[in-house]
């Protein structure tokens, strides 16, 4: 087994990322196979959510599917778990050639997409393989020739890896596409096309979408075959999820700093997500909250896939508890626990906004949503609440010093704009090794493990000159995560 696939295997436990309806059928009701439930149940999980209540037993029949959800209701395991119900594993009479197919927009997205299903088919062996741009082709093509049962992919890498003969499609009878909007929104439609025609005609195929503009409904009429639609969750028509709790401030760019360093020490704070409207806001802003005590790193497009996939990683195991990103460097993040989300810059727009803050309030967990607007971002922000019916459309003027902040998102009025050395307690993102993209590990040079890079050190573990990982190519149409412009 390659060691992808068996860290895959050994490495991650799926985790339940919110309390579900106790009145909720179990998976064994909805009909997973024992060895399924078992693995499930070892990991805490047992009943469904909406989406996958509504999704398996329909999957499950070998129909295909149209799926209207979004990130974080819990749609990896409504059709992962009909996924593993198709598939042979090593002991079952599998050969290695890849059985199933799961196409992501991002990376970030398959890499988790793959743990979940690796994790839901540990009893039986199920070999899951993420594959994507921005790393070495070795390791990846080891993998295929070793054997797997499923595959992950974003389009780029698979059909960089399809044309040079290294990947068989031949032998897929069941397909996933997963945030088909978020592809038609990169650019991938034609690849994705492309690789649905190189599919066998007789296979399962699964469309999901947070939402169904007029390219994806084309798309499934082509290439699904009289399929059956659900609807579950929020999505960007309507609106957020009603567990998040929204707060919208008029502030000023001098100010925002210091509001955001009383909101980051509100009571019961967990993970939480900042978005920036560029790259270069992202590392200032991360910067700052370091120098000011905080463990947080930056993610955007400039960054290496190993200092990227080194963050993601360390914010995700709590080693840092702040992650300032982009909106193009956060598709696609599926990070539980995440309890309050900062928009630092007012979003573009509707589906920006929805996009941001569906990062928390997910899978019925509740979330803490705050959104800066700058006086210059009223008429846009106007539009964004008359849209989505939220009734703020005259946000109050904030200040650090605004008492209406500290009741709003309870918050000591004892506290600082620099957090107390006690509680500086993470172990911060220099305890986060970095993989090498060539298949090694390696730490920043001189780390002894500290909070996080100091003030001047470049955000994510990379030197200047170091920003680009190997075999992080611009030009990999699978590096979705990486556009030239964040």
């Amino acid at each position: 087994m390659s060691e992808l696939t068996q860290d895959l295997m050994d490495g991650q436990e799926l985790a339940p990322t919110a309390p579900v309806r106790p009145e909720a059928p179990t998976f064994a009701a909805l009909g997973a196979r024992d060895e399924t439930v078992e693995a499930l149940a070892a990991a805490g999980i047992t009943r469904a959510f909406a989406i996958q209540e509504y999704a398996i037993p329909i999957a499950l029949r070998g129909v295909d599917l149209i799926g209207q959800a979004p990130t974080g209701t819990g749609k990896t395991l409504g059709f992962g778990v009909p996924l593993l119900d198709r598939v042979f594993a090593p002991g079952e009479g599998s050969d290695g050639v890849p059985q199933a197919l799961v196409v992501v927009p991002t990376r970030e997205l398959g890499i988790q997409v793959a743990k979940d299903l690796a994790a839901a088919g540990r009893t039986r062996g199920v070999r899951v393989l993420p594959i994507y741009g921005g790393v070495a082709y070795e390791p990846q093509i080891e993998a295929l020739r070793k054997g797997v049962e499923i595959l992950v992919g974003t389009p780029g890498r698979l059909m960089d890896l399809q044309k040079q003969k290294h990947l068989r499609l031949d032998r897929v009878h069941a397909l996933v596409l997963d945030e088909a909007d978020r592809m038609l929104d990169l650019g991938f439609l034609d690849d994705v096309e492309k690789i649905l025609a190189m599919l066998p005609e007789d296979r399962q195929t699964m469309l999901f979408s947070a939402t169904m503009p007029d390219p994806i409904v084309t798309l499934s009429r082509r290439f699904l075959r009289q399929p059956m639609t659900i609807h579950a969750g929020h999505t960007a028509e309507t609106g957020p999820s009603p567990q998040t709790e929204q707060l919208v401030y008029r502030t000023h760019s001098m100010n925002k700093v210091e509001v955001v360093a009383r909101i980051l020490q509100a009571e019961g704070r967990g993970l939480t997500m900042i978005f920036t409207r560029t790259k270069r806001a992202a590392d200032r802003v991360a910067e700052d909250l370091d120098f000011r005590g905080f463990a947080v790193a930056a993610v955007h497009g400039d960054l290496g896939q190993g200092a990227r996939e080194r963050a993601l990683r360390a914010f995700r195991a709590g080693k840092i508890d702040i992650l300032v990103a982009t909106d193009v460097a956060a598709r696609g993040l599926d990070v539980t626990g995440v309890t309050h989300v900062i928009n630092y810059d007012c979003p573009e727009d509707q589906d920006t906004y929805t996009h941001r803050i569906g990062r928390t309030g997910r899978a019925g967990a509740t979330g803490v949503a705050v959104t800066f607007v700058d006086w210059d971002d009223m008429p846009r922000w106007r539009i964004i609440d008359k849209t989505l019916g939220l009734e703020m459309p005259e946000p109050p003027e904030t200040y650090h010093t605004s008492p209406h902040l500290y009741t709003d998102l309870h918050i000591s009025s004892e506290v600082t704009g620099t957090l107390p050395t006690a509680e500086r307690t993470r172990a911060g993102l220099s305890a986060e090794i970095e993989e090498d993209l060539g298949g090694t590990t390696r730490s920043r040079r001189g780390e002894s493990g500290g909070r996080g890079p100091r003030r001047g050190e470049s955000r994510g573990g990379e030197g200047r000159g170091e920003r680009r990982g190997r075999g992080d190519s611009r030009r990999d149409r699978s590096d979705a995560g990486t556009p030239v412009a964040a």
